[in-house]
């Protein structure tokens, strides 16, 4: 397989943390969900204003159409603004807990919000009952909810299938359910233990799950991302680790995952699948290794390319022409004033290939 340089080409800072990106459609501009609030990020000068706040962070960031984005946030709030505007046009408080994850279906009609907290029920710490559905489905026009769905928290991970019928949530545990938007039935079910971990050193907990996926363009395959088993939850030292399966309802079938060598060790938190889909991204934080964001083929699985930030990655997103793609999270955590003010440590990077 043939292999392929990351460049970096563009690289900004930002006064926050960044925990999600959405790209607009020419490219240019980008409207960023971080610690502190939401910014909008000029992708040719660099330049970002601030426009507004969550009660908490900002976990998801997509764009609408025209010039409205929505966002989602650990207040369990999702928020419309109008970018032309400049103005706040819809508040919805959606779950009480956080949102950890949010999807836009391609025909923009309808968000999927997901949440949980993962609460011990029992002597072996198995998970709580949900206290609220883990998953809601919104009319992305007037935020309207338009369905509650079930699983087991906390749901980390949600994505909407090419044809807009179908959404597919994970869960700390592994499990992935997909669920048919149409009539809400649940139409496929499977465990992957290989996501979860069971902390025995420092405390008793499970720990890791699915943090990212993403339906393939036919909608008949499901990309996972995480990090593979430890046994320490302070370590952070299990495999950077994606699957690919193909599921059928019944015998869902996992077709290839990380290769042998293709990886060292840290929390895969973000995927993004090329236009093309060719090729995918994965990126994260780095525990041990030399890469914490690589390109791999789609088809076959090898890496195809990779590279070391140097700072933790938690959202990455292609550009509409398929040859750049924007990585964007967080260097560290500021330390000291200067001339009166934190320094900046969000991060956002632009990549050709």
């Amino acid at each position: 397989m043939e292999k392929i340089e990351l460049k970096r080409v563009k690289d900004f800072s930002l006064p926050s943390g960044v925990l999600s990106a959405a790209v607009s459609p020419d490219a240019r501009k980008a409207v960023v969900g971080c610690l502190h609030g939401v910014f909008r990020l000029d992708l040719e000068t660099g330049n970002h204003e601030y426009l507004y706040q969550h009660g908490s962070y900002v976990s998801s960031v997509a764009w609408l159409t025209g010039e409205t984005v929505v966002t989602a946030g650990y207040d369990g709030e999702l928020c419309w603004f109008d970018l032309a505007s400049n103005a706040v046009v819809r508040r919805s408080k959606v779950h009480d807990f956080w949102s950890w994850d949010m999807a836009v279906s391609p025909d923009q009609n309808l968000i999927a919000s997901v949440t949980g907290q993962y609460m011990a029920g029992g002597y072996k710490y198995e998970p709580q009952p949900e206290r609220e559905p883990s998953i809601r489905i919104l009319s992305a026009k007037d935020g309207e909810l338009v369905r509650s769905l079930s699983h087991v928290p906390s749901v980390q991970a949600v994505a909407i299938s090419p044809d807009n019928k179908l959404v597919a949530a994970g869960n700390l545990m592994g499990e992935v359910r997909i669920y048919d938007l149409v009539d809400g039935s649940l139409v496929s079910k499977w465990t992957t233990p290989a996501f979860t971990s069971w902390g025995i050193i420092k405390s008793h907990c499970y720990l890791g799950g699915i943090f990212s996926m993403k339906f393939s363009s036919e909608g008949d395959q499901l990309l996972l991302a995480g990090m593979g088993p430890m046994r320490d939850p302070m370590a952070g030292n299990g495999k950077q680790l994606w699957q690919r399966w193909k599921w059928d309802g019944k015998n869902p079938e996992l077709l290839d995952q990380t290769h042998q060598g293709d990886a060292g060790e840290g929390l895969m938190e973000t995927l993004a699948l090329a236009p093309d889909s060719s090729h995918f991204l994965m990126g994260g934080r780095l525990r041990g290794g030399d890469w914490n964001a690589a390109l791999f083929d789609h088809k076959t699985g090898y890496r195809i390319a990779s590279v070391k930030t140097g700072y933790r990655i938690t959202e990455a997103v292609y550009h509409p022409d398929g040859k750049h793609v924007l990585l964007a999270g967080a260097k560290r955590q500021p330390t000291k004033k200067k001339e009166g003010k934190f320094q900046d440590f969000g991060r956002v990077e632009v990549y050709a290939f």
